[in-house]
């Protein structure tokens, strides 16, 4: 199993969602964040001020999947989300050791 995170401009997470949903993506975690990486934040006007905004908005998604569909999940969230311009976020897939459903105890497979 494989637990996929990744950070995502926020007006892509509709799109994202239908694509997740059409490679049979059953559920995930949306988690509202702040963060920078190469863009390094950007400078506004504020009523006449310059300010700089170092923490940039963006979105937090967590899918768990099995191993199987994992590069299915990864290129949907890729297709959908990039737009060829700095700040489009990351992906991190990483290994998932166990999984339990807490309602039922259902692990694995079953529990996603």
């Amino acid at each position: 199993m494989k637990l996929i995170t990744a950070i995502i401009k926020p007006f892509k997470l509709d799109d994202v969602r239908d694509a997740l949903s059409e490679v049979g993506v059953s559920g995930m975690t949306v988690a509202e964040v702040k963060g920078f990486g190469r863009q390094k934040g950007h400078t506004e006007l504020y009523r006449g001020a310059e300010y700089v905004v170092d923490f940039l908005p963006k979105l937090k998604l967590e899918v768990a999947v099995a191993e199987d569909q994992a590069e299915r999940v990864v290129e949907a969230i890729v297709e959908t989300a990039g737009s060829g311009k700095i700040g489009d976020g990351k992906i991190f897939v990483t290994s998932l050791e166990r999984v339990v459903r807490i309602r039922t105890g259902e692990e694995g497979d079953e529990a996603l």
